[in-house]
């Protein structure tokens, strides 16, 4: 276990100490439930306080299951939503946009309600602007500052606690600024660094850099970490497998980077916290900072809302 019993370290996002290593709860809605409740568990004991949901995760089954495992919440535990979209079971996606200011709000609602907590600490507003996932068409092309200015009124009411962003262009997080930005979620990996420009924005202002498909994904258009040459060379130098060292360059690379990594495997979960320990020499931070950041633009798939068990 990392300084202050947390693994990665300690991190900040808004005014929430967190552990810079979290775990990203998309993929507990699915099996059986008493395995969801057990990971969860193993999580928050092993030091994990920075658990990412959203309510559209499952039809709800994602919040539902996390207040199954976890309530009455540790004081620590730190829960983050997301919002923007709405579930449709049956569908494919089974996901839709809800962008529009009042879903903002029944999303929010719906969060409080599953989760059954007066409050959540962050959440997160998913634009649909660029990919990957559903670009916003019609009705749901709405204006940043009409969207912002009902999450600021949700957290002046404290329904929400801080405002955060996901899948968002440097542009687009200038001008959210002033509504008091605490984190931003994009795509973002050792081979996928499109959006070096966001995270230097994060870094400049204090804002968390929370990149999701930290290792790539099964999806066209994501490379995976660990299939590269040069990572599983360094992985063979330092004893590590090479999504532990994909993990690591992340929290080397920026010290505003959290990580969110998901799993339904407990042991995976302990694999996936240990690269929290990994130390990378000065040299094998040159190897992987070498290797070109893939330049993915325009490869948008809608499949993309649903993440891979990393």
């Amino acid at each position: 276990m990392s300084e202050e019993g947390r693994p990665g370290g300690p991190g900040q996002i808004g005014a929430h100490a967190v552990a810079r290593m979290g775990y990203g709860a998309m993929s507990v809605g699915e099996g059986p439930a008493e395995g969801a409740v057990a990971l969860l568990r193993r999580a928050v004991e092993l030091g994990v306080n920075h658990l990412d949901t959203a309510s559209f995760y499952d039809d709800g089954e994602v919040n539902r299951r996390i207040r199954l495992a976890l309530s009455p919440y540790p004081r620590d535990v730190v829960i983050v939503s997301k919002v923007g979209a709405v579930s449709t079971p049956g569908e494919t996606p089974p996901l839709a946009l809800a962008q529009k200011p009042a879903d903002l709000r029944a999303a929010v609602e719906r969060d409080l309600a599953q989760l059954a907590v007066d409050q959540v600490p962050v959440v997160n507003l998913r634009r649909a602007d660029i990919g990957p996932g559903i670009i916003a068409e019609g009705d749901q092309v709405v204006d940043l500052d009409d969207q912002l200015a009902e999450m600021v009124a949700l957290r002046e009411e404290g329904k929400i606690g801080a405002i955060g962003l996901s899948n968002v262009d440097a542009a687009t997080l200038t001008s959210a600024l002033p509504a008091g930005i605490v984190c931003v979620q994009n795509a973002y990996s050792l081979l996928d660094r499109r959006r070096e420009d966001v995270l230097q924005v994060c870094l400049n202002h204090g804002i968390a850099w929370v990149p999701f498909f930290p290792l790539g994904s099964g999806f066209a258009g994501f490379p995976k970490v660990a299939d590269d040459d040069v990572v599983r060379r360094v992985a063979a130098d330092v004893g590590a497998t090479p999504a532990q060292v994909g993990l690591a360059w992340l929290l080397a690379h920026a010290p505003n980077t959290l990580l969110i990594p998901g799993t339904r495997s407990i042991g995976h979960l302990e694999e996936n916290l240990a690269a929290g320990e990994l130390s990378l020499s000065a040299e094998h931070m040159a190897q992987l900072d070498a290797i070109p950041g893939a330049d993915l633009a325009g490869r948008d798939g809608v499949e993309a809302f649903r993440s891979a068990d990393e």
